[in-house]
């Protein structure tokens, strides 16, 4: 079994900081790219920033002077650090985790957390 948590979120004030963690565990071999993705109210899912292995990161433009992702590959943990919150920032957020697993192993499998909640108040 693996599963991903998510930790971090809350309400804010706009112009305010969050960091946002979330932890893979289970039967994990190997731990590719991991990300962030977030989903607002009546809009797609999209995109918030990726770091592969290596440590190779990318951002959604929107995002990408404001927010910083870093990984823990050891413990398989990927962070969001947010300032400067906006409240277009206001979304579900849901982590990502491309891996395979002690059972699967012979493919990567993109494995995602339960989504947490971040409100930007203005």
């Amino acid at each position: 079994q693996v599963q991903l948590v998510e930790s971090g979120g809350g309400l804010v004030q706009a112009g305010g900081s969050l960091r946002l963690s979330c932890a893979a565990s289970g039967s994990i071999v190997t731990v590719n790219d991991m990300g962030w993705y977030r989903q607002a109210p009546g809009k797609q899912r999209e995109l918030v920033a990726r770091i592969t292995r290596g440590g190779t990161t990318a951002y959604a433009d929107d995002v990408k002077d404001r927010f910083t992702i870093s990984r823990d590959t050891v413990k398989n943990t990927v962070y969001l650090q947010m300032s400067s919150l906006k409240p277009e920032d206001t979304a579900v957020y849901y982590c990502n985790a491309d891996l395979i697993s002690r059972t699967n192993l012979f493919r990567v499998v993109a494995y995602w957390g339960q989504g947490i909640q971040v409100t930007v108040s203005s």
